[in-house]
């Protein structure tokens, strides 16, 4: 991580984030990541009900991710312009609809469009949720409260998700899903509904907003090399764990109480980040998610699978905002870490549709989570050379 530079041209909010700011990006962040934390479940409702084969099922969790990594790239360019509260409020809006939609059919090529029309909405909220946090004086750790936050709420649902599927199906689960989206709109009303131009262009002076440096890829390239390698197995997780006779319920519990060390390992981690920037700590995450893809889809042991899939939750919610504050620290203005972030889905996307016939072709799950940690090995080297650079570039100044 590297400290990011304070900008004169842009209203920011106070380098303390006021609670309700913090509560309104947790909101806004919890209900954008709501359908990739719950497609293992409904991939496994939808496996269990419909028959679906994995490869059908990497083609549906596909193209949420890419619907989602599409609406990240286009809403980029400009996404200093946007206002965060009424982008996330309509997104929102479009989710809970579709998923109850989605609840009454098992008609794939009609589940494959409303995965689309949903995962472009995740698309606006996480653009509202860039654009405000980029406000901040310091955008990661802002991100990094949110997702405290917002992981405590999916602590919860990880367990009462697969209760619900277990006694309602895989329709009670979309149903559930549209109702918490719509509840967690009413947390998103602390967000700013305002331009981040707002003020200049109130007081008659214009700012106008430079062009993005060059030399960002490497950043993009870290995030598509993380995002491939640990991501690629996510919506088959519940399947690698049922493999070893782990029930959904079972797994679930887990998950949740990796996403409450995640919510203490991101409190840490926004103290840490409160203090100034801490050498090695993202490679060291880095290194730990995708060792941990491997040991998820090799082992047998239950007991190695629940202690790894702690690890795995913890070290990809702490990898995620330290590689968006690199993402600030080139770009202040927020419009890289959008596209880090649409890079990030993008890689994604294409990880679970890889996955999905990797699974059918060879009957397992291994080869995917050891190309995991070969691509965060990768990623690793790439952050150390680009983090040199950045620290070359500050002393001379």
């Amino acid at each position: 991580m590297t400290a990011l530079p304070m900008t004169d041209d842009r209203a920011r909010i106070d380098a303390k984030i006021p609670l309700l700011f913090c509560l309104g990006i947790a909101a806004a962040s919890g209900a954008a990541h709501l359908g990739i934390n719950y497609t293992p479940f409904l991939v496994g409702g939808l496996i269990d009900r419909y028959g679906f084969g994995p490869a059908l099922m990497g083609v549906f969790a596909t193209a949420e991710t890419l619907s989602f990594a599409i609406a990240m790239f286009v809403f980029a360019p400009r996404a200093h312009s946007f206002r965060p509260r009424r982008m996330a409020l309509l997104a929102s809006a479009v989710i809970a609809a579709v998923q109850v939609v989605s609840s009454l059919t098992g008609f794939f090529p009609l589940l494959l469009v409303g995965r689309v029309a949903t995962g472009f909405s995740y698309g606006m909220l996480n653009t509202a949720v860039n654009v405000a946090a980029g406000r901040t004086a310091q955008p990661a750790r802002a991100i990094s409260v949110g997702i405290s936050l917002q992981v405590v709420l999916f602590a919860a649902m990880n367990w009462t998700i697969p209760t619900i599927g277990k006694f309602g199906g895989v329709g009670a689960m979309f149903i559930a899903l549209g109702m918490i989206s719509a509840a967690l709109a009413v947390g998103m009303i602390p967000l700013p509904d305002d331009r981040a131009d707002a003020a200049a262009t109130a007081s008659g002076e214009k700012h106008d907003i430079p062009p993005m440096a060059p030399g960002g890829w490497p950043v993009l390239a870290a995030m598509a090399l993380f995002a491939f390698g640990t991501m690629a197995i996510w919506p088959f997780m519940e399947r690698a764990a049922h493999a070893i006779n782990l029930p959904a319920t079972t797994y679930g519990l887990y998950q949740g109480m990796a996403m409450v060390l995640s919510c203490l390992g991101n409190f840490t981690l926004t103290m840490v980040l409160a203090r100034g920037p801490r050498r090695w700590l993202l490679e060291i995450a880095l290194m730990t998610c995708g060792t941990m893809c491997a040991l998820l889809t090799t082992v047998n042991s239950q007991l190695v699978f629940a202690i790894a899939l702690q690890l795995y939750n913890v070290s990809w919610y702490i990898t995620y905002p330290l590689l968006l504050g690199l993402a600030y620290a080139h770009d202040p203005h927020g419009r890289l870490a959008v596209r880090t972030t649409g890079t990030w889905l993008l890689a994604q996307s294409a990880g679970s549709l890889a996955a999905g016939f990797v699974a059918q072709a060879t009957a397992g799950y291994g080869l995917v989570g050891c190309l995991g940690m070969i691509t965060c090995a990768c990623a690793v080297g790439i952050v150390i050379w680009f983090q040199a650079r950045l620290r070359r570039a500050a002393l001379t100044v």
